[in-house]
């Protein structure tokens, strides 16, 4: 189960896990944008794919996205938590709305479907997950208050279900993206240039320039990091955070 994979990063891994032959289950909160990625993926590579409309922040249809994934595929073992960004923004302009929506979008959607996740995948024998999140829990970023707050509860919540489910064989990882060429990252770009006063492309330069690497990531680049978290590949690999950001993060951790 891929979250938030209809485009982006969710997409990516989606297609890389596809690539390594898993039968895969995507979610996106529109069914025709679901429903298409998963075309997509079986169009190119020929397995499985179910393509199912989710909104994280709704109990009731995380519910029912993973009651159709143990229905098409007889169970879990491999899950991905992730969802679009909260909106950008600075402290004095989020109201008590802006908060609730952005822990509901990022930290209680994850909670609920590990929630779900976990009892298909002992019952297999063990499993792995995968939680998504950013660079932010290390290094706040400008004009990204909301993310800055909320998505440093996730890597708690990654390192301490690491240590509780280990017992039953099911490792949690929690990977952290930089700079991706995404829409999304376009977006802030363009976000972020306005609030400059710049060009989108100036801004685009001037952000490439902090990167060791001198680019921006390509999802597939990313994606790969994220499927071998995922894999047997990493049979020894629990409660750990990764960066795939081109050396941006300045923390020696």
């Amino acid at each position: 189960m891929v979250a938030g994979a209809s485009r982006g990063l969710g997409f990516a891994i989606a297609r890389e896990l596809a690539r390594e032959g898993a039968r895969v289950s995507l979610a996106s909160r529109e069914a025709a944008a679901a429903e298409s990625a998963a075309r997509k993926i079986h169009d190119e590579f020929g397995g499985e794919a179910l393509g199912v409309a989710c909104d994280v922040r709704s109990f009731d249809a995380i519910t029912a996205w993973h009651r159709a994934t143990v229905e098409k595929f007889g169970g879990l073992d491999l899950l991905v938590t992730n969802s679009g960004g909260p909106p950008a923004g600075t402290f004095e302009g989020l109201d008590d709305a802006a908060w609730e929506n952005a822990f509901e979008l990022l930290v209680l959607g994850a909670i609920r479907l590990i929630r779900l996740a976990v009892p298909s995948m002992g019952a297999r024998g063990g499993g792995s997950i995968l939680m998504m999140t950013s660079v932010s829990v290390k290094e706040p970023i400008q004009n990204l208050t909301l993310s800055n707050i909320i998505r440093p509860s996730t890597a708690a919540l990654a390192k301490s279900l690491a240590n509780e489910l280990a017992g039953q064989k099911i490792r949690v990882n929690h990977i952290l993206p930089g700079r991706i060429a995404t829409d999304r990252l376009k977006e802030l770009d363009e976000i972020n240039s306005k609030k400059a006063g710049i060009s989108a492309e100036e801004q685009r330069r001037r952000m490439v320039l902090t990167i060791p690497l001198g680019r921006y990531g390509e999802p597939a680049e990313f994606a790969r990091v994220a499927v071998f978290l995922l894999s047997d590949a990493a049979s020894y690999v629990t409660g750990a955070t990764i960066q795939v950001d081109g050396g941006l993060t300045r923390g020696v951790l």
